[in-house]
C-alpha cells in the first residue's frame, strides 16, 4: 500500500505539506486547517514535525518554505498515489468498465465477442475466443460497439520502441539523415523530441505522428502492440527514456 494511503495521519502529512507548498511562504494554519479538515492545533503539530524532518523550513513567523526534500518527498508520494489509481483503475475496475471496439462483423446487444488488438485498436468478433466480452450496445461491422463484462487475456506481442538521438543546434547539423528515414520507413508510429528531431525528420522526409509527449506516446503504441521511433535530440533522450522504463517497454537508444 502507498505509504500516504496507509493511515490518516501520513495522508494529513501528505496535504498538509501540500498547503504548505501552495502558499508558501506566507502560511495560514488556519486556512490549512480549514482546507484539511484539522484543528489549527493539529496544523501547528505537523508543521513542527515536518520542520524537524527537514521537509519544511521556518523563515520567520507564519512564514514557511517547502525545501528541496519536501519537494521530493511530495513528488514521489503523488507518483506513488497516481500508480495505484492507475493500478486500480485499470487492473482492479477494468473487468467492469465499458470500452470501445471496432466490430469485424455485424453485433447484437449482449453477444459475446472475443477481443483483439489490430493496428492498436481494440477489435470484437462474433463468438467465444481466449480474451472475451459481452457487447453493451450493437453494431454494423466497422462500426463502434460496446464492450464489458472482460474475461481472458489478449494475446499481444509488445512492440520495441526504437530512440535514435541527434545532436542539439549548439553541436552542428544532423549527419545521420539517410539512417533516420531507414528506421523510420515502416514504423507505425514516428514521435520526435525537440525541435532539432523535427527537422531532422522533415530533412528525411519523414512526417512524425506527433512532436509532443514523444516518450509517452511511443510507451503507449509499444504497448499496444506497435513498434515506434522516437528521434530526439541528446538534451531530451533522458526525458523519453524515462518515460519508456516507467511503461516497461522495451527500447534501444542509437546516435
Amino acid at each position: 500500500m502507498v505509504d500516504v494511503l496507509e493511515n490518516k495521519r501520513a495522508a494529513t502529512r501528505f496535504r498538509v505539506l501540500v498547503e504548505i507548498a501552495e502558499r508558501q511562504p506566507a502560511v495560514s494554519q488556519g486556512e490549512i486547517a480549514e482546507a484539511v479538515g484539522v484543528t489549527s492545533q493539529a496544523v501547528s503539530e505537523y508543521i513542527r514535525e515536518l520542520v524537524d524532518d527537514g521537509l519544511v523550513e521556518k523563515e520567520g513567523r507564519s512564514r514557511y518554505r517547502v525545501t528541496k526534500e519536501g519537494v521530493d518527498w511530495v513528488f514521489q508520494s503523488a507518483t506513488d498515489v497516481r500508480r495505484f489509481a492507475d493500478h486500480v483503475t485499470d487492473d482492479v475496475l477494468g473487468s467492469v468498465q465499458e470500452d470501445a471496439a471496432i466490430a469485424t462483423a455485424d453485433l447484437a446487444e449482449g453477444e459475446t465477442v472475443t477481443l483483439s488488438l489490430s493496428d492498436g485498436l481494440l477489435h470484437a468478433h462474433p463468438g467465444g475466443g481466449d480474451a472475451t466480452g459481452v457487447t453493451t450496445t450493437s453494431a454494423a461491422e466497422g462500426e463502434v460497439v460496446g464492450v464489458t463484462g472482460f474475461e481472458g487475456v489478449i494475446d499481444l506481442d509488445p512492440g520495441h520502441v526504437s530512440v535514435i538521438q541527434v545532436p542539439p543546434v549548439r553541436s552542428g547539423p544532423v549527419e545521420n539523415v539517410d539512417d533516420i528515414a531507414a528506421a523510420c520507413a515502416d514504423a507505425p508510429i514516428v514521435t520526435a523530441a525537440g525541435v532539432e528531431a523535427v527537422v531532422a525528420l522533415r530533412d528525411a522526409d519523414i512526417k512524425p505522428t506527433t512532436h509532443f509527449a514523444a516518450g509517452e506516446v511511443a510507451a503507449d503504441a509499444a504497448s499496444r502492440g506497435l513498434d515506434a521511433v522516437v528521434v530526439a535530440t541528446q538534451d531530451t533522450v533522458g526525458r523519453v527514456t524515462d518515460a519508456l522504463r516507467d511503461a516497461s517497454v522495451d527500447y534501444d537508444v542509437t546516435q
